[in-house]
């Protein structure tokens, strides 16, 4: 087995088991080989799709994972995937249900068995509040890595030159994404705009609220001695960061299937790649070796949370936003092995 495979042998293990769980469970709902096999090919694409809308979620796991202490990466790894799995894949639409539909988490889950088209039909209510704080929140991400006068390596120089040099503005990122919010806040019909607008401002009071225990909290650990930051609070951003990842994803896969332990198996087993990518990542140190890679992660970042703010208004397939994230990464690491062998004929 290859180094690299070395890494994704769990993630093939859980596909495995997943995909027969998948099959087993068209089974069971429809008692035919025809069913059985649809569940079993939709699973696949649920996977499928996870991964291509992952891959900066990877990268940017692996950027905040090499500034956690061993303990707190191995927490994240271990603990956090449960999290990001269970947490988001499964308790995540179940609490929508919950508090849409006024009624226990018992009662949601039966209704996602046995009415999984009236399940879905309420989950589909929320997704305006649900694309305006994973969009709110993402593009703070994305801002804030590149409004920062520390960053010393620029990709696209003509955007994140001038993006750097406006960073001694004071609260200039979340001047832009209440500007951002604030047009899309005019184009939504009046009647959603309340929502729109609670939701959006509670995803900037979100990430600030995160931002703000992670560097208490570091503090802390650095008063107590600590040779590298990166702990609780680490892991709470990273756990934010990974469930407005999800927010796409999850909506998404009820475009094609209603079907919410279907949904749980699919998105499950991408996860698993999002966490053998990571860890790949970090130990093999690719964000060092390829220099514009985080770069276009985070161009990926952006990009999702203006279709996040877009989906608001028109359907945007899932496909669309796949397909352009993973191309600013493709393009960010053939970028950085041109710059390689530039740097390596100079030498």
């Amino acid at each position: 087995m290859s180094t690299a495979m070395h890494y994704f042998r769990w993630a093939f293990l859980v596909t495995a088991l997943g995909l027969v769980a998948a099959f087993a469970l068209g089974w069971q709902y429809s008692g035919t080989m025809g069913g059985a096999l649809s569940f079993f090919l939709i699973g696949a694409i649920l996977a499928v799709l996870e991964i291509s809308l992952s891959f900066d979620n990877a990268i940017v796991n692996a950027n905040k994972l090499k500034e956690m202490t061993p303990e707190w990466q191995k927490r994240f790894l271990t603990w956090g995937i449960l999290i990001a799995v269970f947490g988001m894949r499964i308790l995540f639409p179940l609490l929508i249900v919950v508090i849409a539909a006024g009624i226990g988490p018992f009662e949601a889950l039966n209704l996602a068995a046995a009415r999984p088209d009236e399940y879905a039909r309420i989950v589909g209510g929320a997704h305006l509040s649900i694309a305006a704080f994973g969009g709110t929140f993402l593009m703070m991400v994305a801002l804030t890595y590149f409004i920062d006068e520390g960053k010393e390596v620029d990709w696209i120089r003509a955007v994140e030159c001038q993006l750097r040099r406006c960073a001694s503005v004071r609260g200039l990122e979340i001047a832009l994404v209440l500007g951002v919010v604030f047009i899309f806040a005019t184009l939504i019909p009046e009647h959603a705009s309340d929502e729109f607008l609670f939701a959006a401002v509670g995803g900037v009071l979100t990430f600030l609220l995160v931002e703000a225990l992670g560097h208490v909290l570091d503090q802390r650990q650095a008063a107590l001695g600590a040779a590298a930051k990166g702990g609780l609070g680490a892991f709470l951003y990273l756990e934010v960061l990974d469930a407005s990842f999800s927010f796409d994803g999850v909506i998404g896969a009820f475009a094609l299937t209603h079907n919410l332990f279907l949904i749980a198996i699919g998105l499950g087993i991408g996860a698993m790649y999002v966490r053998s990518m990571t860890i790949m990542l970090v130990e093999k140190q690719t964000l060092a070796e390829f220099r514009y890679l985080e770069h276009g992660a985070f161009y990926s970042i952006l990009i999702l949370s203006v279709i996040m703010f877009g989906q608001t208004l028109w359907h945007i397939p899932e496909v669309v936003t796949g397909v352009l994230g993973s191309a600013f990464i493709l393009i960010a690491f053939v970028s950085s092995i041109l710059h390689n062998r530039k740097v390596a004929r100079e030498a």
